[in-house]
């Protein structure tokens, strides 16, 4: 008797994980390209992590994501580590194989393709980047920005001493602003990018002066909820371009996408207007 092949399967783990849109990101797609696959959200706690990777492959899946709070856990873990996800010091896409799996981090390029896709005209060589925040997002953010031709990168985080550990992974180009000279910092910037979680539903708000920013500028947030934060509202306001950071998370998924089941996903509006529902 012959079996039918068996559907493969991916996941998003993290703990929380029940809020991730990244299912309803991979259903569509699935739709889109008559994939016969599913994607499923499974909240997995830190002692258990070690065990759930080992059984994973086990019951059929091909590969995960990863989020809070197993992103750097998971280097520890893998057999095989890209250098991008060495540098950076975290995983958020896990492809497995025969005896383990390969940890990468997909989150400079997504951040990289939306602005691309959304700010075609940004040149990265053009001028200076302005970073704020010093978490797991911005060293995704500061190695994809250096890796497109930024030439100098402002970084300010409330917490100097963070900044700092980042400019000593990434090296002269990046030099630390204190979160006080922050505001005067921004107008400098050809870019501005918040990576920090202040402004999205929920938590503290940006609270930075932003008089420096100008017409000429692109501003980007990661946060999107809301699709549109203060910053944003604000940067329009002055007449500066501006990118949200769904397309992030978009553009981050689509290569985990092509290894698991074989086809390249396109980020259309309709893509976008899926993961909002």
């Amino acid at each position: 008797m012959t079996h039918p092949p068996r559907i493969p399967l991916a996941a998003v783990i993290g703990a929380p994980v029940a809020h991730s849109k990244s299912p309803t990101l991979f259903r569509h797609w699935f739709d889109a390209y008559g994939i016969a696959g599913h994607y499923v959200p499974i909240h997995v706690e830190q002692k258990d992590l070690d065990e759930v990777l080992k059984t994973l492959p086990r019951l059929g899946f091909v590969g995960c994501n990863v989020t809070i709070p197993h992103k750097e856990q998971v280097l520890e873990l893998a057999d095989t580590v890209t250098d991008r996800a060495s540098q950076i010091g975290a995983a958020n896409t896990l492809t497995f194989h025969d005896g383990g799996f390969e940890a990468d981090n997909t989150d400079g390029i997504g951040f990289i393709e939306n602005l691309r896709q959304n700010a075609p005209t940004w040149d990265p060589t053009s001028g200076p980047a302005v970073v704020l925040g010093a978490g797991g997002a911005a060293r995704g953010i500061l190695s994809a920005l250096l890796e497109a031709g930024v030439p100098d990168i402002l970084i300010a985080n409330r917490t100097r001493e963070r900044a700092e550990q980042l400019s000593d992974v990434f090296g002269a180009q990046v030099k630390v602003v204190d979160w006080t000279d922050a505001p005067d910092a921004l107008g400098q910037g050809r870019v501005v990018i918040n990576t920090t979680s202040l402004g999205m539903i929920g938590k503290a708000p940006l609270e930075l002066p932003l008089d420096t920013l100008h017409d000429g500028q692109l501003v980007t947030d990661i946060v999107y909820t809301p699709l549109e934060t203060d910053l944003l509202k604000t940067a329009k306001a002055k007449g500066c371009q501006t990118v949200d950071g769904l397309g992030m998370l978009l553009h981050q998924a689509v290569p985990g996408f092509t290894r698991w089941f074989g086809t390249r996903p396109e980020v259309t509006e309709d893509t976008r207007k899926a993961v909002l529902g």
